[in-house]
């Protein structure tokens, strides 16, 4: 017995050697050549009709020891002939997931040129052809865009000595944006422009701690500003999951003002005002009702019940048996049963035709991303190589980059992180200690992935400056801009916020 358990450990040493070894002789990846594409054009934005040139290139990012390990993709549109350089502003533009390309504010509300999609979320963009317009509500007049895609998303990728680990966490993700903005300033001459950050979405989550960040490594850069569209900076907030309290505080307001939208609650009022009786109520009432749980009598609960289906018009019953909370993807479902449809998650106004009608979620996906996913896709495909002339030898990943994700804070912590993710205290202490950055947040009352109260209920605490956030709020959801009016009015709100600043 002792015979085979010394050969079992030999055998299983040999093999734990061989794997190192493996490990070890494994080659760096090739570190080709970075790609630049530079074009030129001319566009009228903001009333201003002006020339600018397109930058699409490469930049490679580099570990402690200044080896490459990825090439970050980045598409920056700057003023021709700008003048005065410190004057001219510039903003950093990425999206979410983590793990998504910074596709959708580029081709959906900041780049030159956008995609049209049906502006009242009724019909699916399906197949092409596909209608791709000059974006007159552009920003270029005002500043400078640098689109930024991170590690397994567009054309970034990892190089030499570059692996998932070195990119795929919060802190990593934010420490690859650090260095590439660090890099992007000091190649274009660009310290004394003001800065601003745009995200969407966990591109939020990136840009709280990612202003943080900024002020630290020896290379402190102070931003002007941030505009975070579609907040997620407390995770808290945003995730509906079962015994998650402050989530069901965060969405009803949501789950209102959706109802509202499709009538089924609210129709013998405004929206804002229906949505400011459900506010009241959540603070006043619901929060204590979910605190106090089953210490609640039976009056009390039928009491909850009732307002709760006033509210978001699902069945009183229905509410009962939810012990009070309703999860995102059961409203989903719930509130147009009776039409046999699933609203979407992203934008509460699309909605789905599911065969499977009594499923407790949304079994085909979000309805408000299938149906104007392809377009998007196309759209970049299509101008990245008619209009920039783009040539790559690889495809333009929309969404990756974001497998076996790293949420600690502190990477390769020991210690269990009970709390979800939350960088709200990281905007808190850089706009304290940056005493001129303000905030700009911009909200989706039909947004049901990142409520619109939820961006109220995060930044009345964490140490945030209220005095210098400005909330702004549109009749659409999580990408507010596929709707034309929100399109309209988002473009001139950041207009004011950058002028103004």
């Amino acid at each position: 017995m002792q015979n085979k358990i010394l050969v079992l450990t030999c055998f299983l040493c040999s093999l734990f050697t061989q794997a190192q070894e493996t490990k070890k002789d494994t080659p760096p990846k090739p570190i080709p050549e970075a790609k630049s594409f530079v074009t030129t054009h001319k566009g009228n934005f903001g009333g201003e009709t002006l020339e600018y040139t397109a930058t699409a290139k490469e930049t490679f990012l580099t570990n402690k020891d200044g080896d490459s390990i990825a090439t970050f993709w980045s598409v920056a549109y700057t003023k021709t002939n700008m003048g005065d350089v410190t004057k001219r502003p510039v903003t950093f533009v990425f999206n979410g997931g983590p793990g998504s390309a910074s596709m959708w504010l580029h081709m959906g509300f900041f780049g030159p040129k956008i995609v049209q999609v049906d502006s009242d979320a009724k019909n699916d963009d399906g197949a092409a052809p596909y209608n791709l317009i000059h974006n007159e509500h552009g920003l270029l007049d005002i500043t400078d865009l640098v689109f930024i895609d991170p590690v397994g998303t567009g054309y970034s990728r990892l190089v030499g000595k570059g692996e998932g680990k070195d990119f795929y966490g919060l802190k990593e993700d934010v420490d690859s944006f650090a260095q590439f903005i660090r890099k992007w300033v000091t190649e274009n001459k660009r310290w004394f422009s003001p800065k601003y950050l745009a995200g969407e979405s966990y591109g939020t989550t990136r840009a709280a701690a990612l202003g943080k960040a900024l002020e630290g490594s020896g290379q402190n850069m102070a931003l002007n500003g941030m505009i975070l569209i579609s907040q997620a900076l407390d995770y808290a907030g945003s995730t509906s999951v079962p015994n998650n309290i402050t989530s069901f505080i965060t969405y009803l307001p949501s789950m209102a003002a959706t109802a509202w939208y499709h009538k089924k609650a609210g129709q013998d009022k405004s929206l804002e005002s229906f949505i400011n009786e459900c506010r009241e109520y959540t603070y006043n009432t619901y929060i204590s009702a979910l605190h106090k749980g089953n210490l609640l009598s039976n009056e009390e609960k039928n009491a909850v019940a009732e307002k709760l289906a006033y509210f978001t018009g699902l069945n009183k019953t229905y509410i009962l048996r939810s012990n009070l909370r309703i999860l995102m993807g059961r409203f989903q479902k719930q509130l147009l049963l009776d039409k046999g449809l699933a609203i979407g998650r992203l934008d509460g106004r699309f909605m789905g035709n599911e065969e499977d009608k009594v499923s407790e979620k949304p079994h085909l996906g979000d309805a408000a991303s299938y149906q104007i996913s392809a377009a998007y896709t196309a759209s970049i495909n299509h101008y990245f190589a008619s209009e920039l002339n783009i040539q790559m030898n690889r495809p333009y990943i929309t969404s990756g980059g974001g497998s076996n994700w790293r949420w600690r804070t502190v990477p390769d912590s020991q210690y269990w992180e009970p709390m979800p993710v939350n960088t709200a205290p990281d905007l808190g202490e850089t706009m304290r200690r940056n005493t001129a950055m303000k905030v700009l947040v911009a909200s989706g009352y039909y947004d049901l992935i990142t409520p619109f109260f939820d961006a109220e209920y995060t930044f009345a605490r964490n140490g945030i400056v209220g005095e210098r956030v400005q909330m702004t709020y549109y009749e659409a959801g999580h990408m507010m801009y596929t709707h034309q009016p929100d399109l309209i009015q988002l473009s001139k709100d950041i207009r004011e916020f950058i002028s103004t600043n």
